[in-house]
């Protein structure tokens, strides 16, 4: 039975002393656990522990060092969470305009053009939610106006509702025989329908844990992406910088693909910048927590 009682701020602050963390400020300790959970801050501490069982730290363990992953950890899904609007906001537009006319205004609810029908009643249950939800006006002054119509709004309203989860899921679960299916990976730079599907859903993964602020750092990352292997677009020449199947759970390969689509939305575009500022910025940050290579910032892709 678990008996753990709760500590108050001095209490922890005295534990991890004993534990061998150094806090030689601790009015400032006090400031940051009052505001960051005890809880939230070992996922950061964990790996400075010799002994995890009994949670001894490693000699010249600082809560400095501590407070500097945490910040570098938000500061990173900051950066992350601006790329991925970019890419959910581009997925959002090619889907509508390619397949509102290749079919019709309301393709997304036509269960003849997607392969899993379970999988589209839970998609268009979410749609459906979110529409109820909505606040915005258009929605409905749409409703107020076509109360005849039960179709969802055409596609240029209901999915700008969506969330990019939902929107991942309408595109890989598009029958493959859908042309606009495949123009949408070309003008990604995906060349077909076989690779984008996993892309977007590890990225759709990876905003998630952005907007409920979860720990990227460190993290071993559920689910895989498949690789083209000759990328039409600028990708990475040393062969050895290059994701290899079992790195595919650390940050670096989506870190990738992330610049390799946004690299065809915005080609000018600052990521690469402001990417290798954070970790200059902080500088105890263990790149190959990430599973970043060496020299990532001078690979074509990246340029």
């Amino acid at each position: 039975m678990f008996s753990k009682k709760a500590l108050t701020i001095a209490e922890q602050i005295a534990q991890l002393q004993k534990r061998g963390l150094e806090v030689p400020n601790t009015t400032l300790a006090i400031k940051y656990l009052s505001n960051i959970s005890y809880y939230r801050l070992g996922e950061y501490w964990y790996v400075m522990q010799s002994d995890k069982d009994n949670h001894v730290f490693k000699p010249n363990s600082k809560f400095k060092d501590v407070i500097a992953l945490y910040n570098f950890d938000a500061e990173l899904r900051i950066l992350l969470f601006e790329v991925i609007e970019k890419i959910e906001i581009s997925l959002r537009t090619k889907l509508i305009y390619h397949l509102s006319h290749e079919i019709n205004p309301w393709w997304f609810q036509n269960f003849e053009l997607f392969t899993d029908s379970m999988a589209l009643v839970k998609t268009l249950s979410n749609i459906e939610e979110e529409l109820s939800r909505s606040k915005d006006k258009t929605i409905k002054n749409h409703f107020k106006k076509h109360k005849d119509d039960k179709r969802f709004p055409p596609a240029w309203k209901a999915l700008e509702q969506t969330s990019f989860g939902a929107l991942s899921k309408l595109y890989g679960n598009l029958k493959h025989t859908l042309n606009s299916k495949d123009i949408i990976a070309q003008e990604f730079g995906a060349v077909n329908h076989t690779y984008l599907p996993s892309w977007l859903q590890s990225i759709a993964q990876i905003r998630n844990y952005c907007a409920h602020h979860s720990r990227l750092w460190n993290k071993n990352l559920p689910g895989t992406v498949k690789l083209l292997s000759k990328p039409p677009n600028y990708w990475i020449n040393d062969i050895e910088n290059v994701p290899k199947q079992h790195e595919f759970s650390k940050l670096y390969v989506h870190l990738c693909l992330m610049k390799y689509l946004l690299n065809t939305i915005q080609p000018n575009n600052a990521f690469t910048t402001k990417l290798n500022t954070l970790f200059v910025k902080y500088p105890n940050v263990d790149e190959n927590a990430l599973g970043m290579k060496p020299n990532w910032q001078k690979e074509p892709l990246w340029q």
